[in-house]
């Protein structure tokens, strides 16, 4: 159908649960094997857990271990780091 515009994908960021389209969010994956990795691309396989830019959500998804919850497994602390790390947050 010409004119009509592209729908745009949306997700729920894990924290605040605001739907955002994908490209604002960064998503965390948690692959078969059992691994667990920051997906900057957003196309890896695995299971996959959102979160938004706003600094308050960062804070809280390590406080309140949010990804232990989304993927319903212990999430180790170096996982947070890693994240933490690569999202430039202290």
């Amino acid at each position: 159908m010409k004119g009509m515009a592209k729908k745009i994908p949306l997700r729920m960021c894990v924290v605040c649960k605001k739907m955002l389209p994908k490209s604002e969010l960064t998503r965390v994956t948690h692959q078969k094997d059992g691994t667990l990795m920051l997906d900057l691309t957003g196309k890896l396989a695995g299971r996959g857990a959102y979160i938004c830019s706003n600094s308050v959500c960062r804070t809280q998804l390590r406080k309140k271990r949010m990804l232990n919850k989304s993927f319903r497994t212990a999430v180790p602390e170096e996982i947070y780091d890693t994240i933490a790390s690569e999202l430039h947050e202290d």
